[in-house]
């Protein structure tokens, strides 16, 4: 896997990955920035959010679970002092479906977290990850 990154200007850079894609991230006003774009910390915790939630919607259909929507909201807290590694990290899963099983989605999220997300399995040497969820029944 390859990327580049090239400064722009003050504290904006592009991100340009190897598939293709480009992403812009810059600075608040008060660190030299435009806020044009979001900050690259941001990026580690959505970029970790996409990778949860790409393993449990895969394990939850691979479980023939009739999944229709999941949503993970992530709360982080960073350390006071430089390095600003993340500290703390909870992903709360909000999954949708008709005839869920709280187990199922229950065990996704565990394969997802101990075996198969490498970026949360990545940042679990440094930061305290943990995880709850809610299933939303449709009815059919």
């Amino acid at each position: 896997m390859e990327a580049r990154i090239k400064w722009v200007e003050q504290v904006s850079f592009l991100g340009e990955t190897e598939s293709g894609h480009a992403i812009l991230m810059d600075g608040p006003p008060e660190g030299g920035g435009r806020n044009l774009g979001p900050r690259p910390m941001e990026l580690v915790l959505l970029g970790t959010g996409g990778c949860t939630t790409y393993d449990v919607i895969h394990i939850l259909k691979k479980s023939r679970q009739n999944v229709t929507n999941c949503v993970v909201k992530i709360e982080a807290e960073r350390a006071v002092e430089d390095p600003k590694v993340f500290t703390k990290i909870h992903f709360h899963f909000i999954v949708t479906g008709k005839n869920l099983k709280s187990e199922q989605v229950e065990r996704a999220i565990h394969l997802s977290a101990e075996k198969y997300c490498s970026a949360a399995i990545m940042l679990s040497k440094m930061a305290d990850i943990t995880h709850d969820f809610e299933v939303i029944q449709e009815i059919p």
